[in-house]
């Protein structure tokens, strides 16, 4: 008997129960089968059966259904067939697991069944009904569904790409029906070749093999694929063309069909592919193109996810190293600040340098049309040491490199020669060179030096040619403060006295400090010198004003007394002078006014005679033989101002051991933490009865000055302070020359 696709019934069956199943599930999708006797001979079945069970047993019944599924007794389906026959009794089942077919044509396949006993008119059971459903595709979509649901889950959770390409991967070639391996490759970043992102089933030298496939018309399916952006199906690789030089590597993998499909961003970006090879050659059914379209798009999420998140990590990285390249710039900025002496800023940056950019550094500068080391720096010592003593890499094994950049202006990278010499010793392999440069035109050059494998990127470089701009500019403004205060000291110690010359019948001495740090020119002064009648003079002031003015004004006071104190008969037609000199300077040399205590002495037996004016300035201090200090009251206005001065001469003696102090305002006038003025009673407490026997001009200032200090401590000083003290020896000092003739 053959089976057709719409069989007759048994005779042998009840007609009616017969016809009925018959009409229910002949032309049904559910399967159905006769079964007779303990044997289970397959009677008659229906189309959908047959198409189950597979081709080879369309035509054959009146056989055993276990010779024509013989795996059914493995799966324990013989037994359950058994029992119902022999019992009677009805079997039900669900998502019963069935292997169809063998070999190649094995399938897995769901149904949800019932084994209904036959029975004839006597209640005799002859054979069992199989109703069946296929739940296979239901079951499918249930995996497939929970596959994708885990994924999707890696993915929101961030797992690495990686283990997601892989876990679907995996998943793909669990839920095909047939074998199926996957491979997931990745467009690299310049869009030109497809990188291994997962092939967990292929083996490990074909992967390597294509690894880095072209992207190109014809290029396998995967390079062909993603060149057009479309599905490519190749169902037998051994003879198409777009494997043309792969097969032998197909075949040594065990492939021989391939379907690739394009993975697009949703901006239609290529983000890769994704292909299915087959064991044999074969076209994809419905299913494996749902499976294709399905993970293509998951891959496309994934990878979108994963460039992403890759993106911020790399701005978050970026904007960390931003934030550390400001942040070391900062801190070299304030270094190289942080002194206003040019060699030193230098000697910073060559420890900036190592701190940030390579192990070793050295400056060189042009000096007197030579070049010159005057710094390195190096993480250790002796390095330190050897690099600053050695001439590389200015003129060694004819690599004169700062030479080059020197004339260049430009800077130079490049490998250190690989030959014995300094560079070897140094244990150098590779160097930066950057020219400082002063508007444009180099006077020295940074030298960063690599050791063994480290190297120079262009992050480095580029830091590094900032630290040497800011260093630079550093350097410059030291070198130009270092020869503004050497122009200012040599202008100051031009406007004063360097050493007071032995005087007759008195000792002299003389204090000065300037507010500023040895930049700025004070506008103190004063002047001790000798008239040719043996007379002397002196003069202390004070100008109005600080820097440049006020040193032409000092030089002007000072000048014009040395001047005219010879030609004029006393001190009041001397400050007369001065006056009219300031009343007559060009305003492009100052303005301001003066104000000075000028006076001539001549030495006697009994101490020095003084004739003194006091124009506007702080009243002079006669110390007495008792040590009592008093302001000496003279009138007088500031010169500079009018043509009419009103000076008044004061005539003094100073007997032996007494002393006359002259000081400047910026003395009375300091102040201490609280902001009180050190003052003029102050000033003549502390003098009173401090000094002890025979005191000389060297104990008055002395005395002074440290009570001064001690007053302002750490207020330091604001104001230029300026003294000077004339102590008369008077007969003692006769009586010494005396017993020297």
């Amino acid at each position: 008997m053959n089976a057709v696709a719409h069989p007759q019934p048994s005779a042998e069956a009840d007609s009616g129960t017969e016809q009925d199943l018959w009409a229910l599930f002949g032309h049904s999708t559910a399967v159905f089968a006769t079964l007779s006797g303990p044997s289970h001979t397959l009677e008659a079945a229906n189309a959908a059966f047959l198409a189950a069970i597979g081709p080879g047993a369309r035509a054959r019944t009146s056989v055993p259904i276990g010779d024509l599924m013989p795996g059914l007794a493995e799966q324990g389906i013989l037994a359950l067939l058994d029992r119902v026959y022999r019992t009677g009794k009805r079997h039900t089942g669900t998502d019963a697991r069935v292997v169809l077919g063998s070999g190649t044509n094995a399938r897995e396949a769901f149904f949800d069944f019932t084994y209904e006993p036959r029975v004839d008119e006597s209640g005799t059971v002859t054979g069992v009904y199989v109703i069946g459903f296929e739940t296979t595709q239901v079951k499918h979509a249930q995996r497939l569904t929970a596959e994708h649901r885990a994924l999707l889950e890696q993915i929101a959770r961030q797992a690495p790409l990686e283990q997601v390409l892989e876990g679907m991967a995996r998943a793909i070639e669990e839920l095909s029906p047939e074998e199926v391996l996957v491979s997931v490759l990745l467009v690299d970043d310049e869009g030109r070749h497809l990188r291994h992102g997962a092939a967990p089933s292929l083996p490990d030298f074909y992967n390597q093999a294509i690894d880095g496939t072209p992207i190109g018309d014809g290029v396998g399916s995967c390079g062909t694929a993603a060149f057009r952006r479309q599905m490519v199906i190749v169902d037998d690789i051994a003879t198409h063309p777009y494997w043309d030089g792969f097969q032998d590597l197909a075949a040594a993998a065990g492939v021989a069909s391939c379907w690739s499909t394009p993975i697009l961003a949703r901006d239609g970006a290529l983000l890769g592919t994704f292909a299915m090879y087959h064991p044999s050659p074969r076209a994809p059914q419905d299913f494996d193109l749902v499976l294709a379209r399905l993970f293509a798009d998951t891959a496309a999420l994934a990878i979108e996810r994963h460039q992403a998140e890759q993106a911020r990590l790399a701005a978050e990285t970026r904007e960390k190293a931003a934030r550390d390249d400001l942040a070391f710039l900062l801190e070299a900025s304030t270094s190289l600040s942080a002194g206003l002496d040019y060699i030193p800023t230098l000697q910073r940056l060559a420890a900036c340098c190592v701190r940030g950019v390579a192990p070793l550094c050295a400056i060189d500068v042009v000096e007197g049309g030579r070049v010159r080391r005057i710094a390195a720096a190096a993480t250790t010592r002796d390095a330190e040491e050897q690099l600053l003593d050695s001439r590389f890499p200015a003129q060694n094994a004819g690599e004169d490199v700062i030479a080059r950049v020197l004339a260049s202006g430009k800077s130079e990278i490049a490998r250190a020669p690989q030959r014995p010499g300094p560079w070897h010793d140094a244990g150098v392999t590779g160097y930066l060179c950057i020219p400082l440069l002063d508007r444009g035109r180099p006077f020295g050059t940074l030298t960063a030096l690599t050791s063994g494998a480290g190297t120079l990127d262009g992050h480095a470089i580029a830091l590094a040619e900032e630290l040497a701009r800011r260093a630079a500019a550093a350097a410059l403004n030291a070198r130009q403060f270092t020869e503004r205060v050497a122009l200012a000291r040599d202008l100051q110690a031009g406007l004063l006295v360097p050493t007071i010359p032995p005087l007759p019948g008195a000792t002299a001495a003389a204090f000065y400090h300037p507010a500023g740090e040895g930049l700025d020119i004070g506008g103190d002064f004063y002047d001790v010198f000798p008239l040719p009648d043996g007379t002397w003079a002196f003069v202390l002031g004070d100008v109005c004003g600080r820097g440049a003015i006020a040193a032409t004004t000092t030089g002007l006071v000072r000048h014009t007394a040395r001047a005219v104190a010879p030609l004029l008969p006393g001190p009041v037609s001397v400050v007369q002078a001065i006056n009219t000199a300031l009343l007559d300077r060009p305003e492009s040399h100052g303005t301001g006014f003066v104000s000075l205590v000028y006076g001539q002495f001549a030495d006697t037996r009994d101490g020095l005679d003084i004739a003194l004016v006091r124009a506007g300035h702080t009243l002079p201090v006669l110390i007495d033989t008792r040590h009592v200090a008093r302001a000496v009251e003279t009138d007088g206005l500031l010169l500079g101002i009018s043509e009419d001065a009103e000076l008044t001469e004061r005539r003094m003696r100073l007997k032996p051991l007494e002393s006359l102090l002259l000081y400047t305002d910026g003395i009375t006038e300091a102040r201490n933490a609280e902001g009180e003025q050190f003052g003029d009673e102050r000033l003549t407490d502390t003098l009173t009865g401090r000094l002890k026997g025979s005191y000389s001009a060297e104990d008055v200032i002395s005395t002074l000055i440290n009570e001064v200090r001690a007053f302002t401590g750490l207020a330091g000083v604001d104001d230029d302070q300026a003294a000077l003290v004339l102590t008369a020896t008077g007969a003692a000092s006769h009586l010494a020359a005396a017993e020297t003739d």
